[in-house]
């Protein structure tokens, strides 16, 4: 049997997410169909990690295992995205060691959202637009709070299988960039809906309806009721996933 991590970006507009669902088209599903077309096996992938309905990727990893041997890597890409959907794309596939795995061996990953108060008819699938500018260098100050913190669960979906709500994260900052307001956090994990609740509540900070006392408190408290709402999907981009490199065949 031989491994390999598939390297894809994707927009989510059309899907519920990354994982397959009962009620919905996702992209893993997607791709497992292409895969199994493609190779003429039944093939199974395991993503880095799961997105939200409606958010993107300009980098997800996913591994699968095969039977055969691919001998040419650019060939298959190249065939594999004749069959995907054009909303889907693979960049690249790459041959890893048999205990690779996309989740468990993922160092870290960078989340961007994307921000505006202007409107613009050709981003704005891809940007939330908001109706006055927050105080930005106020929530970058709440933002260097979250590179204190360990326990996230204040951010994080109720009820989810993970087994902690521990995470590290090492970047939290807002920036202009083209136009836009853009956060980007990267951390060793994410728990489900944490980056969109974190950004709700950056926001309640950026327009002077919580104190930077307030949002240390919210995390504090450990109870996703007091943080914000969640920020829509559409706007938010799983940037990068960094890999130690002797994963690698």
């Amino acid at each position: 049997m031989n491994r390999y991590f598939i390297y894809l970006s994707f927009n989510g507009k059309n899907y519920c997410g990354w994982q397959i669902q009962p009620n919905g088209i996702s992209v893993q599903q997607c791709l497992e169909a292409a895969l199994s077309t493609l190779l003429r096996e039944k093939i199974s992938v395991t993503g880095a990690g799961r997105t939200d309905s409606g958010v993107h990727a300009a980098l997800m990893v996913a591994h699968f295992d095969v039977e055969q041997t691919i001998h040419d890597l650019f060939l298959t890409v190249d065939k594999l995205n004749r069959i995907l959907p054009a909303d889907i794309a693979v960049q690249q596939i790459k041959a890893v060691r048999a205990d690779a795995h996309a989740r468990f061996d993922a160092l870290s990953r960078t989340y961007k959202y994307y921000l505006t108060d202007k409107k613009d008819p050709f981003n704005r699938d891809f940007v939330y637009k908001i109706s006055k500018q927050p105080d930005f260098e106020e929530m970058n100050r709440a933002a260097g709070i979250l590179l204190e913190t360990t326990d996230f669960t204040s951010f994080s979906k109720l009820h989810t299988d993970v087994k902690t709500n521990n995470c590290r994260v090492t970047h939290a900052r807002w920036e202009q960039e083209d136009g836009a307001w853009v956060f980007t956090i990267s951390a060793d994990r994410f728990l489900r809906n944490m980056v969109r609740a974190i950004v709700g509540t950056l926001l309640e900070v950026g327009r002077g309806k919580l104190s930077i006392a307030g949002f240390r408190e919210v995390i504090g408290l450990r109870d996703r009721g007091k943080a914000g709402t969640s920020v829509p999907g559409h706007a938010l981009f799983l940037t990068d996933i960094v890999y130690p490199e002797d994963i690698y065949g």
